[in-house]
């Protein structure tokens, strides 16, 4: 991998859904599930998969006129209601970590390094995801974009940071991962170290100039302050 900053750093912040996990599949059955009520077609994975990154709302509103559905405020409301309880009813059903993630996540908390999540996935639903894949206690601080503590969401600097002070830490002490544009212009409007996975939306993405990583390991050298060293698979 090209080298990052060469300052080391304690903490990092990662994207999800995407990045960690491969989610697609349960959020596509909660979508679905709207678009039953709806009387409208069944959505393929690949399809939904598209609209992923930019929050719960944006998602179900950029489907609906997809296809041809302009719902207002209150309805649109309503239908999002109803993907959140969808979704809670069975949030990690077929979502899988992506390779080594799980892995790579249990070598880095090992290390001493802070870890945390920023995602715009709703506050509630990325708990339950997290507890349902055991991990949510290796991150000091995971904040979905309705969290309350979150004034605006991704790609809104202040949803970053606001993960970031949870970890008790500051933005020039931190890098994020993530795998799409919009995780990029988080990292960038706070000031902080970007690095771009390869696999999820990181597959379709140019660097453009970005850090890119073959596994969430390859972080080690950038943020251990001692050994860096670990085994790994």
């Amino acid at each position: 991998m090209a080298e990052g900053s060469s300052a080391k750093r304690k903490a990092i912040v990662f994207d999800l859904d995407g990045t960690l996990i491969d989610s697609a599949p349960d959020i596509t059955a909660a979508v679905n599930r709207v678009m039953a009520d709806l009387k409208q077609p069944h959505l393929s994975v690949d399809y939904v998969e598209r609209f992923i990154g930019d929050g719960s709302r944006s998602m179900l509103s950029r489907i609906f006129k997809d296809h041809g559905m302009h719902l207002a405020d209150v309805e649109l409301g309503k239908r999002l209601s109803d993907y959140m309880e969808y979704y809670a009813q069975a949030p990690a059903a077929c979502t899988r970590f992506f390779d080594h993630v799980h892995e790579d996540i249990r070598a880095l908390h090992s290390k001493g390094i802070k870890l945390g999540v920023c995602t715009n996935k709703p506050h509630r639903l990325t708990g339950l995801v997290l507890e349902h894949l055991g991990i949510s206690s290796f991150f000091t601080s995971a904040l979905g974009a309705d969290a309350e503590s979150v004034t605006k969401r991704k790609p809104d600097p202040a949803h970053l940071l606001a993960v970031i002070e949870g970890m008790n830490e500051t933005a020039d002490n931190t890098v994020y991962v993530g795998d799409t544009e919009v995780d990029r212009a988080t990292a960038q409007n706070a000031g902080v170290p970007f690095y771009l996975v390869k696999w999820g939306g990181g597959r379709f993405l140019d660097s453009n100039g970005d850090t890119k990583i073959d596994r969430l390991a390859d972080l080690l050298p950038f943020t251990s302050r001692d050994d860096s060293r670990v085994d790994v698979a």
